[in-house]
């Protein structure tokens, strides 16, 4: 059996803001991107890839997630598409299982200032 599991390590793109789905569920989502460094790449080129996290993960990096912050998340590869302006438009995007930043707390606080 194949499982879709990926996992990666970059660079949080911008600070994360965790905002709450409507009805009366109310989800905490959190969607960001990760600067990924290309291995063996004479140039400084980076994919910025697209995550989301749900819940707990959410909450977290919305409240340590800065800028810049070096992360590792896990999570599954998915794709899904809406319309808008009657047009079709998809989406790929890792949905985050795990989430970790991987700096001191010191580090976190200093790079919020």
């Amino acid at each position: 059996m194949w499982n879709n599991r990926v996992i990666l390590s970059g660079n949080l793109v911008k600070d994360v803001e965790v905002r709450v789905t409507e009805g009366e569920s109310g989800k905490h989502v959190a969607n960001f991107a990760v600067a990924v460094q290309r291995p063996q790449s004479k140039d400084s080129v980076a994919d910025f890839i697209n995550c989301v996290a749900w819940g707990q993960p959410a909450d977290y990096l919305g409240q340590y997630g800065k800028k810049g912050s070096h992360i590792t998340i896990e999570g599954e590869l998915r794709t899904r598409n809406y319309e808008r302006d009657g047009q079709k438009v998809y989406v790929t995007e890792i949905v985050c299982d795990t989430v970790n930043l991987l700096e001191s707390k010191s580090q976190s606080q200093n790079r919020a200032q």
